[in-house]
């Protein structure tokens, strides 16, 4: 049995394969301890012998087995990483690199992320002053050794390190990916004393120090956290079949097995967010909508990506204010969520978020939160469905998010002219997202459709969407699992690169060194896939360059295949709005991806609805649009068939979301049961 799983702030999303057909689970998350809720989330899947989907509330008493597999597969999206960052709550981490280096982690770049304000803080490094160790060596950057360490040299540092009570260690030498000899042989003693070690030529063998260093940094402060919750992950795994297998979203797009994040945990830091965009992908290319912007708001944050045709990569990531540069999917992500905080600033403004109300105490409706949140603003405007969340099994309370927020409202006239604001702040919030992934970088949102999902994602999405005048808006199937969908349909992939600096002309017919770097690549790629338990035949290798003009500062990736040059003017012109033939270009890194496919289940057709849609609205209620009170019909999305077609204003309910469309909004069933919004009459 396969089950994929994503961990958010709010809810835990459950998506397996039961009697051929996808199932779905959420459960609230539980923020102290990510693996508890998911252990009960298993629980219920394999032992209760229930049922739940996308279209219906959990049923009970249908004949259902209780599952007891011989082998379970366990995938994780996970957010334990990215908030052991944010949270400051990491391990304690020393740092060796070369003699008189030690300050580059602090010094970085010297930009200033706000050019015009004069009392910018920059954040605290994860490795103070007192665990940085110099080691006497030296490496050129073409990778000859002109300082070797001694053994005793070696065993100054690593005492040093031992006396620091350090609990995780990070190794990078100056120029260590022309030559790694020097990190190897530190790493090696340090080892000795049974101290986790991250070592850069592994994590990140490419030139640019600071970066390089940051990102080992990261993946040795995280190494602690990680990797005892995959140990807490396999150990329930282990409790509930005879075989297991634990295998971890990446931030890349791919999945790899448990053992291998505990090493690399850094892989991992968008690990949710990436299998959303996989999701996303899938049913629009079903639907049959080939440009889409994927808007994924959950509880606690929304996350925004442009896909059209492949996905898209990045090496350029920050998080918590720290240069993260393994390959990430382009996801960009603010802090806007159902349980986004309102509150008033000191000049009396109204702000949302980022700080969020997370599953413990959660919004105010949810019985113990006291302070309003998005969701609370919601059902304050009849957009909920009266009955709850999770088809009714997670209760809401109106009443109590009125007495809060009626004590919270300061200057405003009214609880409704409140909660409209904090829902149109929250709005500004995600619309300039959607700007910076599309307008910033040269894309018009009116070419594309938005793919709405997240837990509150289809509340919003109508907005947004008339806002950057977008043709219209597709809510999936699982729209509140999307993203356990993606991860479920990931495939196995490894990522390697190597810097090696070489003209552009190398790459035509593909020199004979740039040949001896792929081999290199994929000499390794290969010996792990094996260890991932794919043979060389089932596994696909795309080859990538790093390309630049000369004298440029950052490159962009092309792939290797065909004309790489020609690829790369093209990539120009397409993200700087011009591009230069006449101008040297060069290669600065090349990469190999290695893909093992998994099994994947598909999102059956359906057959055309029989009857009208006036079935299944089960309820009328009066909800707020733009401050008038407005008879809205409640349908319940799993008496909707292929083919129905109403308009708004309507409030479509369901086990995993809520889809809002305004009057002057249509909405049709497709052959999937997606439901297709756009503007206009029927």
């Amino acid at each position: 049995m396969r089950i994929a799983i994503d961990t958010g702030g709010t809810f835990t999303d459950c998506i397996y394969v039961r009697d051929g057909r996808l199932e779905i689970l959420k459960v609230p998350s539980t923020p102290n301890n990510p693996a508890e809720a998911i252990a009960g989330a298993l629980d219920k899947i394999l032992s209760e012998g229930r049922s739940f989907s996308s279209d219906a509330a959990p049923a009970r008493g249908k004949g259902l087995q209780p599952l007891t597999p011989a082998s379970l597969d366990l995938i994780c999206g996970t957010t334990v990483g990215t908030n052991a960052l944010l949270q400051r709550r990491g391990g304690r981490v020393a740092l060796v690199t070369t003699l008189g280096f030690e300050d580059v982690i602090e010094i970085g770049r010297q930009a200033r992320p706000r050019l015009y304000d004069f009392f910018v803080e920059r954040p605290e490094p994860l490795v103070p002053r007192a665990r940085r160790f110099g080691l006497r060596e030296r490496v050129s950057e073409n990778g000859r050794a002109l300082e070797r360490p001694s053994r005793a040299e070696l065993m100054r540092v690593v005492r040093q390190v031992v006396r620091s009570r350090a609990d995780t260690v990070a190794v990078c030498l100056l120029f260590s990916f022309a030559n790694p000899a020097h990190e190897q042989a530190i790493a090696r003693a340090l080892r000795a004393k049974a101290i986790p070690v991250s070592v850069s030529h592994e994590i990140l063998p490419e030139f640019r120090e600071f970066e390089r260093t940051s990102t080992t940094v990261v993946n040795a402060y995280l190494v602690p956290v990680m990797s005892r919750y995959l140990a807490e992950m396999q150990s329930l795994a282990a409790r509930r079949a005879r075989t297991v297998s634990v295998r971890v979203m990446q931030s890349s797009g791919g999945i790899v097995s448990a053992g291998v994040v505990s090493r690399e945990p850094v892989r991992t830091i968008l690990s949710g967010p990436a299998g959303g965009v996989l999701g996303a992908q899938y049913v629009a290319a079903r639907a049959g909508f080939p440009r889409i912007i994927g808007f994924d708001m959950g509880g606690t944050s929304t996350d925004v990506a442009l896909l059209e045709g492949a996905l898209r990569t990045t090496n350029e990531s920050a998080v918590a204010d720290l240069p993260v540069a393994v390959p990430m999917l382009d996801i960009h992500t603010v802090g806007a969520g159902g349980g986004s905080l309102a509150r008033f600033d000191r000049a009396g403004a109204l702000r949302v978020g980022p700080e969020s109300a997370g599953a413990d105490p959660g919004p105010i409706c949810y019985g113990r939160g006291e302070k309003p949140t998005v969701t609370d603003a919601h059902l304050i405007l009849g957009h909920l469905a009266p009955e709850g969340l999770l088809g009714g099994e997670f209760r809401l309370d109106e009443a109590r998010a009125r007495k809060f927020m009626q004590k919270s409202r300061g200057p405003i006239r009214t609880v409704e002219a409140f909660a409209q604001g904090i829902l149109d702040v929250a709005d500004a919030t995600m619309e300039k997202a959607i700007r910076v992934i599309s307008v910033e970088r040269g894309y018009d949102p009116r070419d594309y459709t938005l793919v709405a999902f997240g837990g509150a994602g289809a509340l919003h999405a109508c907005g947004l969407a008339a806002a950057l005048e977008m043709p219209g808006v597709l809510v999936p199937r699982f729209p509140g699992g999307l993203s356990a969908v993606g991860i479920l349909r990931a495939d196995v992939v490894k990522d390697f690169s190597q810097t090696v600096l070489l003209p552009a002309a190398s790459a035509r017919g593909i020199s004979a060194v740039l040949r001896r770097a792929f081999a290199r690549l994929e000499a390794r790629g290969r010996r792990d896939m094996t260890r991932e338990g794919f043979s060389a035949r089932a596994v696909r290798i795309e080859r990538l360059l790093d390309m630049r003009y000369v004298g440029q500062a950052f490159e962009l990736t092309v792939p290797a295949a065909g004309d790489p040059i020609a690829a790369f003017h093209r990539a120009h012109e397409r993200r700087y709005g011009y591009a230069d033939a006449s101008k040297p270009a060069e290669i600065v890194n090349v990469r190999a991806r290695f893909i093992g496919g998994t099994p994947k289940p598909e999102l059956p057709r359906s057959r055309p609805g029989r009857f009208g849609c006036r079935g299944a609205i089960v309820s009328r209620r009066r909800a707020f649009f733009r401050g008038r009170p407005v008879q809205t019909p409640v349908y319940d999305r799993s008496r909707l068939r292929a083919g129905n077609r109403f308009t708004g204003p309507a409030i479509v309910a369901e086990y995993s979301a809520t889809t809002l469309l305004p009057p002057g909004w249509r909405c049709r069933v497709d052959a999937y049961e997606n439901l297709i919004l756009s503007r206009g009459s029927i």
